[in-house]
């Protein structure tokens, strides 16, 4: 019995292929541990901390595409909700997933989809494409945090922007500027393999 599937389309779907479903649930277990500990890179400003967390999820949508992407988020938020400490900080269990920050996490598996989708669609292959496809993904984190805090918190949505959205575009710039420029020279990298063309 045959156990790969279609052809991905993705950075990793190439390199690895076939991707059959041992490698894609070693992925997903893979990529929500990757997350895990890219949430404990803390920086903390105000009620919320920057983390390196939206930079795995975008580049694990971005190099698992969308299917996977989001199982890996899923997985890592039901591992986060289940009382690991994987959520920013060390913190876990359901009652942080459902607090200040909650709209960024449940934002997760909707951002890998987004950005997963267009890599799908050789949006990953160069610089500026790769760029857009994850600061789409970016936005949508922001916008749902920004959406979530704004109605757990009990404040109007403009006082809290800064706080949840501004202060974030600068770090995400880079983030995405550097996952964006990694993209396109490991398609280069898996051309050069036998095989792989």
């Amino acid at each position: 019995m045959n156990t790969a599937f279609a052809k991905s389309e993705t950075l990793l779907g190439v390199a690895l292929a076939p991707l059959d479903v041992v490698r894609q649930v070693g992925l997903v277990i893979g990529f929500s541990l990757l997350t895990a500990l890219a949430a404990q890179v803390v920086i903390p400003l105000g009620p919320i901390p920057i983390t390196g967390q939206t930079f795995a999820v975008l580049l694990t949508g971005a190099l698992l595409g969308s299917r996977l992407g989001v199982m890996a988020m899923i997985a890592y938020l039901v591992e986060g909700a289940s009382g690991l400490p994987f959520f920013a900080g060390g913190h876990g269990g359901l009652l942080h997933l459902m607090g200040p920050t909650g709209g960024y996490l449940i934002a997760f598996p909707a951002a890998a989809y987004v950005t997963g989708a267009f890599a799908e669609h050789s949006w990953d292959r160069r610089f500026l494409t790769a760029a857009a496809a994850m600061a789409i993904g970016s936005a949508i984190i922001m916008l749902s945090g920004w959406a979530w805090f704004s109605v757990v918190m009990r404040t109007s949505p403009l006082l809290t922007l800064y706080a949840t959205v501004i202060k974030f575009i600068p770090g995400d710039i880079i983030k995405i500027s550097l996952a964006a420029a990694v993209l396109p020279s490991g398609w280069k990298l898996v051309r050069k393999q036998p095989g792989k063309d």
